[in-house]
């Protein structure tokens, strides 16, 4: 008896028991989770121990300053920025932001002597710029609370108005909250709704978004217990809500078939409960380790954010999975009979059986069919330009994405984000040859250097203030990018070509946030193949273990992948090239940030998986019963693909519920996972794996001997199909 069976066995018998524990775990879990926000921090984007990092320690240690992480975009009402008003006003208002407890450094165009990068063309805007110390929930917390409101104000001399990376990041972090908040109130009646039609019991549908909440629940008690050991970003929440409720619906549903299909057959309600436990429940636990593997590989980036979304992955599959294995066949054995469907059984399966049955009829017409659509929709991926992110995540109604678009049409270079060049032990005086040769650089505008301020390789004035950048520790310059450059995807090889320039110094370092993005983007790309390939190891061995096939986990990650490019061709189609963006109320900056997409991979491999493995699981138990192929795929597909497509249905909408929100991250992975569930469940699961187990025949359980030994040995249940013994060998086991 397997571990599975004797766990079903006494969770039908202490139905009671296990649910009142269940209920006092979950009111625990609730009361424990509840608290997660308060100790999540918030992210920066940031490479830990690269170049651009070292600089911004020693910028903070040595200098007493760093990125100019708050601008404040000061407009004269009349005039321009030169008058001795509006200058009076600048000044006044460089001094209220000086005394600030977080401001550090603070400089402007008429501290700098009228610096011509701080002006905008017009002669009517000049810029503020400070650096906020503190991490980055700190400086946003300080920034939204009490900066973004103090210096959004407006006199008889001057206009002002505020924006800086930490700023447009505050308003992300706090309209994304507000988004998800909206979706969440949304997803929970509309799970309700789904799953009464589905079921036509309100104790189920109840039941399995109970399932989905112990899940989340425990989620967020865990990342905070976990908070008080390491980073956990609180981009870790966000993600848990959703991915808790849609495993906890896909393992119910899978789980509740079941139960209900024992039933049917006969089976007293005990002997149901262990069976169910045993069957189902060994699909839940592979699905659970396929889904937690796929999130877990983000482990591999040193990323806080990411790591975090790891965590929260973890931790939400195993109780989804803890929740479907005791909780629900408890709550089943006590429901009993009246967990069967009001009206009968629906005809469903038999629509599913008739349509594979003319799939496997003509193969090679619905395979070509079927990857001649998803080659059209993945086609857009072709043209994937990886780019930075910005402001333009934000919707046009956000005070910063405002400023910013302002600096945008008035100003043609980015003093706020300069590029940041340290040279510990330097001395000033060896810097004017260099600082020229840097801004002959395609793309700098000027460089400021204690010996002077130069443009186009010559020198235009002597530094104003030359003590911001010499001290005892050495001295540094500031490298001015054009608005031109860092608008394209160029941001790279800018930083590379000041990276690359000779110093007169022993040691040089660069940063500041162009570099900062690009060590980001670097890192992260450089880890790319280890977590695609990751993925792919782990579950191809996991699909290995519940088959016993060499060729089943090729054909199944193949097809996978083949409704991933598909989700990235819709990403590259909508919010790389804008399509839909007037409907959806985003702008399209002609760039994707990788980040998102990188993730948004493993969410949607894990779920693409979690639906080959139920299919697989009920195939392969058929293929075993019959040692008929065909027979077993379509007994299979009438038995799994009604469950897979109203999965599908439920999770895809309330994935596609953040597309209401006004975060373009948000909207990205509403719209991109949803549509890969739909394709997932759909042409691939519907007519690309029948029609590839067709052509396949008995090729599909073919392994070799000693794996075939190895897979008997490590799932001594699986029985061998009569119809492959032949003279005491098998295809498989």
């Amino acid at each position: 008896m397997s571990v599975l069976h004797r766990l079903g066995t006494y969770v039908a018998r202490r139905d009671r028991i296990t649910l009142v524990t269940g209920l006092i775990l979950t009111l625990v879990f609730a009361a424990v989770g509840a608290g997660a926000m308060g100790v999540l921090v918030l992210s920066r984007w940031e490479a830990p121990g690269t170049e651009s990092v070292q600089v911004q320690e020693l910028l903070r240690r040595d200098f007493d300053t760093g990125n100019s992480n708050l601008i404040l975009l000061v407009t004269a009402r009349t005039g321009t920025v030169d008058d001795p008003a509006v200058r009076a006003a600048g000044e006044q208002l460089s001094g209220d932001l000086r005394s600030r407890p977080l401001v550090g450094d603070v400089w402007s165009y008429w501290s700098e002597a009228g610096d011509r990068m701080l002006r905008g063309s017009d002669g009517r805007q000049a810029l503020v710029l400070a650096h906020v110390e503190g991490d980055a929930t700190t400086a946003r917390q300080e920034i939204r609370e009490r900066l973004l409101p103090a210096f959004t104000r407006t006199s008889d001399v001057i206009e002002v108005e505020v924006a800086g990376a930490e700023a447009v990041s505050a308003q992300i972090s706090r309209q994304a909250t507000a988004d998800f908040i909206r979706a969440e109130i949304l997803i929970i009646p509309l799970m309700v709704v789904l799953l009464l039609a589905l079921y036509r019991r309100v104790r189920l549908a109840l039941l399995t978004l109970g399932i989905g909440l112990f899940a989340v629940f425990g989620t967020l008690a865990g990342l905070r217990l976990l908070a008080g050991v390491t980073e956990v970003s609180s981009f870790a929440a966000n993600i848990t809500l959703v991915m808790g409720v849609g495993l906890g619906v896909d393992y119910s549903l899978f789980v509740i078939a079941r139960f209900r299909e024992e039933l049917t057959a006969g089976a007293r309600v005990p002997d149901a409960v262990a069976t169910t436990v045993r069957t189902a429940g060994r699909t839940v636990v592979f699905s659970g380790l396929t889904v937690a593997a796929s999130l877990s590989v983000l482990l591999v980036f040193p990323y806080s954010f990411l790591r975090s979304f790891a965590y929260a992955g973890v931790l939400v599959v195993a109780m989804a999975v803890l929740g479907s294995l005791t909780l629900l066949p408890a709550a089943l054995a006590a429901l009993g009979p009246r967990a069967l469907r009001r009206g009968g059984t629906p005809d469903g399966g038999q629509r599913w059986y008739r349509f594979g049955a003319r799939v496997m009829r003509r193969p090679v017409l619905f395979a070509t069919a079927g990857l001649f659509l998803v080659a059209v929709l993945a086609s857009p991926a072709l043209g994937l330009r990886i780019g930075l992110p910005d402001d333009r995540v934000l919707p046009p109604s956000a005070s910063t994405r405002q400023a910013y678009d302002e600096l945008r049409a008035n100003f043609a270079q980015e003093a706020n984000d300069a590029i940041h060049i340290v040279a510990p032990a330097g001395r000033p005086n060896d810097a004017a040859a260099y600082a020229g040769r840097l801004s002959r650089i395609d793309g700098i505008a000027q460089v400021n250097s204690a010996a002077g301020v130069f443009a186009d390789g010559a020198l235009v004035r002597p530094a104003p203030h030359p003590e911001r950048l010499t001290r005892a520790a050495g001295t540094r310059l500031e490298a001015i990018p054009t608005r031109e450059v860092l608008a394209s995807t160029e941001v790279a090889e800018l930083v590379e070509r000041v990276r690359a320039e000779p110093a007169p110094f022993e040691r040089v370092l660069v940063g500041g946030y162009p570099a900062e993005l690009t060590d980001f983007r670097s890192t992260l790309m450089e880890r790319v193949p280890l977590v695609a390939a990751l993925i792919l190891v782990i579950t191809f061995v996991l699909l290995f273990l519940i088959s016993g096939s060499l060729l089943i986990p090729v054909k199944a990650t193949v097809l996978n992948l083949l409704s991933l490019s598909v989700m990235f061709g819709a990403l590259v189609f909508v919010f790389q090239n804008g399509a839909f963006s007037s409907l959806l109320g985003f702008t399209p900056i002609g760039t994707l940030d990788p980040a998102f997409p990188i993730l948004m991979f493993c969410v949607a491999y894990g779920l693409s998986m979690d639906y080959e493995i139920f299919m697989l699981s009920r195939i392969k138990e058929r293929y075993e019963a019959t040692g008929d192929n065909t027979r077993a795929v379509l007994e299979g597909l009438q038995r799994s693909a009604p469950l897979i497509t109203s999965a599908a249905v439920i999770l895809a909408a309330s994935f596609s519920l953040y597309a209401t929100g006004s975060v373009m991250y948000l909207q990205m992975i509403g719209i991109g996972v949803a549509i890969a569930i739909v394709v997932d469940a759909t042409v691939i699961r519907s007519v690309l794996v029948p029609a590839f187990m067709r052509l396949a025949g008995r090729a599909n359980w073919w392994s070799p001997g000693p794996l075939r030994r190895l897979h008997r040995r490590m799932d001594p249940h699986a029985s061998i199909p009569p119809s492959t013994r032949t003279g005491g060998r098998t295809m498989s086991g």
